[in-house]
């Protein structure tokens, strides 16, 4: 972790973001689903009005700490589960043997919902009563639609927990492509996803891209559609080359499926 990328960043730095015009620490610290006071305190920070555009910002270890990734060998499967008198999310969860907040992900419901009798949600299909057939977390049209456009060479896609964003397979070392034009407003090694670079869009999108085994371009860069981003690595869980892929806009996850693409 000590060596210097290709990128010219510094592993140890962990990722660097760099702060934009109208960014605000609260904006920042909700897009990467960190506190606002752990990214003041990583960063020496004590007033948050003098940040200003341009500094370059360490973003804390925890970034996504809440979202779980599964070996796509083994896709996750949903199906539905009528809620019954009784039912609450948590008892729900700990029947199908998962938490709480899993399960609150899987039906992007926030911590505050309240299910009702007669509500259809979804649940793992391995533990379900229901009789309706399991549907897979990749949906058949991401899987199955030859004319959508990824960042790697497709062999296979699965959705992360919760649907925040997509695994998708590739061959080790082979470019890590841009699907748009745009800059590099963070990159660098980052926890369990590997080494990262997030590209900013037009129309409040940005665009990451993890699972590197190196980065080719540094933070500030501009990126047209097509441009490598870096070289492909190996998910040390699955233990096979794998892009981790997630789109947002307006510090919402949307379906990388239907993200613009250039």
């Amino acid at each position: 972790m000590a060596s210097i990328l290709s990128s010219g960043i510094l592993a140890a730095e962990g990722l660097i973001h760099v702060v934009q015009r109208g960014e605000t620490i609260y904006s920042i610290s909700r897009f990467y689903r960190v506190s606002a006071d752990d990214l003041m305190r990583v960063n020496g920070i004590t007033d948050p009005s003098t940040l200003q555009a341009g500094r370059r910002l360490t973003i804390p270890s925890s970034a996504f700490s809440d979202i779980s990734v599964f070996d796509s060998t083994n896709t996750q499967v949903l199906v539905d589960y009528q809620v019954v008198r009784g039912d609450t999310l948590y008892g729900i969860a700990r029947a199908h043997e998962i938490s709480l907040q899993s399960l609150l992900e899987i039906n992007r419901f926030s911590s505050s919902h309240v299910i009702k009798v007669g509500d259809v949600i979804k649940v793992p299909g391995r533990n379900s009563a229901q009789s309706n057939p399991p549907v897979p977390v990749a949906a058949g049209a991401v899987t199955g639609d030859a004319s959508l456009r990824w960042p790697v060479s497709s062999r296979g896609i699965t959705y992360m927990t919760g649907q925040m964003g997509v695994i998708v397979e590739g061959e080790f070392n082979e470019s890590v492509k841009s699907l748009t034009q745009g800059q590099v407003i963070s990159a660098g090694p980052w926890r369990k996803f590997g080494r990262v670079a997030i590209v900013e869009t037009a129309g409040g999108y940005f665009y990451m891209y993890g699972g590197c085994e190196t980065l080719s371009v540094n933070v500030g860069d501009r990126i047209t559609p097509g441009m490598e981003l870096g070289k492909l690595g190996i998910n040390a869980v699955s233990e096979r080359p794998q892009l981790f892929f997630m789109v947002f806009r307006n510090d919402t996850p949307i379906d990388p499926a239907t993200a613009p693409r250039a």
